[in-house]
């Protein structure tokens, strides 16, 4: 049963039309109970009034002032108001009246009574009263009810075209509702089908109307949008880590071959080793930078927030680099005008933070300057700034150098594997914010957002 039930043009059309037949019924039913009591009845009640008038004139006039009133009444009838009076004997002989004999299929006990008879040559629906009067009289006051009938048989007839209409219409609407919904689900289905063939770029009709069906497939778009970026993504890495981990397993392969063919002496040996575990290592570094990566992504990490010195975590990284940028003779400085405290994973944040700093070190030519300030944005977002005067990145690759294993032209020559940046930007989107790059001429501004209002949810769960 509950399957029928389920959502379908044929149920929604179904569930239009008894509806609509329910509120018809609703409607009719009050005007049927009010048109028996309030038309019927109060004609009936003013024949009893008028019969009980003609009773009391013959009570207290006599026989004869009734038969006078009677044929006044009859003579001052309206054309079209189909009144019927009959004073009769003991024996039913008409004395006063318009009727010419009294109906014969008129019980014999006073009552009231509603049926037809035959008057003028046609058959009549009436409702008569009758009454035993005093002196064996018999009086018989009624009316014509062919008018009532006529308006209760158009009522009811405008009622069953009324529920014909819904009938109609309902089936009408289902059917164009049903084939709206098919022209939908078919381009849906299309869509789908093409890319389960490969082609990713195919996308959902949009018509530019303002409905459901519109954001719905606005929706889709986006979702495939995503998708689409997540595959070429998950293509892009596949082959940069194939690109990254030829090189060193190349390298290695061919100390080890030549070790075995040389045959070297002990020294030589040893110095060839240390080389091919740098080659393990720097593969094993790959797939770790991967794991945490992956770790991050999933938001495992976000369970483990814990209170947070952000100026704190910042400093000891700027401590950590500091001898390698005295190496190098840059001037590394740190600065905080924020020293509020905020929930978030500290480790992530010294390595995404150290990643900024370590990038900055091998394009910086005099100085780096780290800053953590709290941004006046919506989000009431905490900024940690890492700039330097280095040559800067161009604008074309701004929005790729977070993308793993993007390695820019100026980058070529230099130690990584081109998965720093990913990491700080994933860490930043674990911490509610982003990484932005702006140009500060000469120089890169690298700021790394995290959301205080993310840190207060995490703190109050």
């Amino acid at each position: 049963m509950l399957r029928s039930l389920r959502f379908s043009a044929l149920t929604v059309a179904l569930s239009y039309i008894a509806i609509s037949l329910v509120v018809l019924l609703l409607f009719a039913l009050p005007i049927q109970y009010a048109w028996h009591e309030i038309v019927e009845e109060r004609s009936t009640e003013r024949l009893r009034d008028d019969a009980q008038r003609l009773s009391n004139v013959l009570q207290r006039h006599g026989a004869d002032s009734l038969k006078a009133v009677i044929d006044t009444l009859v003579e001052a009838q309206a054309a079209g108001d189909e009144k019927f009076i009959l004073l009769a004997g003991p024996k039913l002989a008409p004395i006063a009246g318009d009727l010419a004999v009294w109906p014969p299929n008129i019980p014999a006990t006073p009552g009231t009574y509603s049926l037809s008879f035959d008057f003028n040559g046609r058959s009549v629906p009436a409702i008569f009263i009758r009454m035993s009067l005093p002196g064996g009289y018999n009086l018989l006051v009624g009316r014509n009810t062919s008018k009532f009938k006529t308006v209760e048989m158009l009522f009811w007839v405008g009622l069953v075209g009324a529920a014909a209409t819904v009938l109609v219409f309902g089936a009408v609407g289902g059917l164009l509702i049903r084939r709206a919904l098919l022209a939908e689900v078919h381009d849906i289905s299309q869509t789908a089908t093409a890319i389960i063939g490969g082609d990713l770029s195919r996308r959902l009709p949009s018509r530019g109307k303002a409905n459901e069906f519109e954001m719905l497939a606005q929706t889709v778009n986006r979702m495939l949008d995503q998708i689409e970026h997540l595959i070429h993504a998950i293509r892009n890495v596949s082959n940069a880590i194939a690109h990254d981990l030829r090189t060193p397993l190349t390298e290695l392969r061919s100390r080890l071959e030549e070790l075995v063919l040389t045959r070297p002496p002990a020294g030589e040996t040893f110095v060839e080793v240390e080389t091919a575990v740098n080659d393990v290592d720097r593969v094993i570094a790959i797939f770790n930078a991967l794991l945490r990566l992956a770790e991050i992504d999933n938001g495992a990490r976000r369970s483990g927030f814990i209170e947070v010195d952000i100026a704190k975590v910042v400093s000891d990284a700027v401590d950590f680099y500091q001898p390698l940028a005295e190496l190098k003779g840059i001037s590394l400085t740190f600065a905080a005008t924020y020293r509020g405290r905020a929930a978030g994973d500290p480790l992530l944040l010294a390595q995404a933070i150290g990643n900024l700093i370590d990038n900055s070190l091998k394009y910086a030519k005099r100085k780096i300057s780290v800053r953590v300030d709290a941004a006046q944005r919506p989000d009431r977002a905490i900024a940690v700034a890492v700039a330097d005067d280095g040559p800067g990145i161009p604008d074309a690759e701004k929005s790729k150098v977070t993308e793993r294993f993007y390695r820019g032209d100026a980058s070529r020559g230099t130690p990584g594997v081109g998965l720093g940046l990913s990491l700080v930007a994933a860490v930043a989107k674990l911490h509610g914010g982003e990484v932005v790059f702006t140009d500060v001429n000469p120089g890169l501004n690298a700021t790394l957002y995290m959301s205080r209002q993310l840190a207060e949810q995490t703190r109050s769960n």
